[in-house]
């Protein structure tokens, strides 16, 4: 990415867009840690179908009275409905590992995403992938070794559906890419709530099996569509307001969050070579960031 619009607005505003980045991001890892409790109750199909459903109220009420039909009509709808259907498929996965995986190491092992684009940036988009590249690449996959190392404490499906969710946002963010330049952004956040709550209704039957949550089950379900659409919401803000270039290596600051929720709300502290495998995890997600804001 350029940075030929790095300086847009000037430091007060870049500042004030990297605290909205900062926000959305502990939203997005609040949202991981009140799924991880909720899946302990109830089924994640429900959990993600409630998920979008909040998020698609929150837009009809909030946004498409402004925008009218122009909030649904696309140049590109079947693009459109496919980059839908990976977010969704993101939330699925990331919630079946949060059933069985610690939080913080799902959140490293999702995060190996920004290096498959890297990747798949070359067929896809028709972009240059120098050694950098691969050599950031190939320590982030050596990271997620450490992480779900044989003989270690984690899940081997849950793992598995981890780095499932990483290849799904992988395909997601590049689809995001291909549809930035012609799609409105809230129309972008419409689509992602409309196909997320449609796309998991035909599944609902089979898991909901009569009981009703409780008030308190209620709230914190309510909470994850305002913590996904307001974290959303809040993404928007911030690259409205300064260059992805300049945010971008902050993304990864949702692993000290993550980390932070998992010890304060499941007592939960990851080992000396999991935190390492992190580590290399953000430090070859942070080069790329870095280097392609040069």
């Amino acid at each position: 990415m350029a940075d030929s619009d790095g300086g847009r607005g000037g430091a007060p505003l870049r500042l004030h867009a990297a605290l909205l980045f900062l926000a959305a991001l502990l939203l997005f890892a609040a949202l991981d840690a009140t799924a991880k409790h909720l899946t302990a109750f109830i089924a994640v199909p429900l959990l993600v179908w409630a998920r979008y459903l909040v998020h698609l109220l929150i837009m009809l009420v909030a946004v498409a009275p402004s925008m009218g039909r122009t909030i649904i009509v696309s140049r590109r709808p079947w693009l459109m409905g496919l980059r839908g259907m990976t977010l969704v498929a993101v939330t699925l996965f990331g919630q079946l590992a949060l059933k069985t995986l610690p939080l913080a190491e799902t959140t490293a092992l999702v995060f190996v995403a920004p290096l498959l684009v890297a990747l798949l940036a070359a067929p896809l988009l028709g972009e240059h992938v120098n050694w950098r590249t691969w050599l950031a690449t190939v320590a982030g996959f050596l990271g997620v070794l450490l992480i779900a190392r044989p003989g270690g404490s984690l899940s081997g499906p849950g793992v598995a559906y981890a780095l499932a969710a990483a290849l799904s946002y992988a395909a997601y963010q590049i689809l995001t890419r291909k549809l930035a330049a012609s799609e409105h952004p809230m129309r972008l956040l419409f689509y992602t709530a409309l196909l997320g709550t449609l796309a998991m209704l035909p599944v609902l039957p089979a898991y909901w099996d009569g009981v009703w949550p409780t008030p308190a089950q209620s709230l914190l379900i309510v909470s994850l569509g305002l913590y996904g659409g307001v974290g959303h919401f809040l993404l928007i803000r911030a690259f409205h307001e300064t260059s992805a270039s300049l945010l971008a290596p902050l993304l990864y600051s949702q692993l000290i969050w993550a980390t932070l929720l998992g010890w304060l709300v499941f007592d939960h502290l990851p080992d000396l070579p999991t935190v390492v495998g992190m580590l290399i995890i953000g430090v070859s997600g942070l080069s790329l960031a870095v280097r392609g804001r040069r």
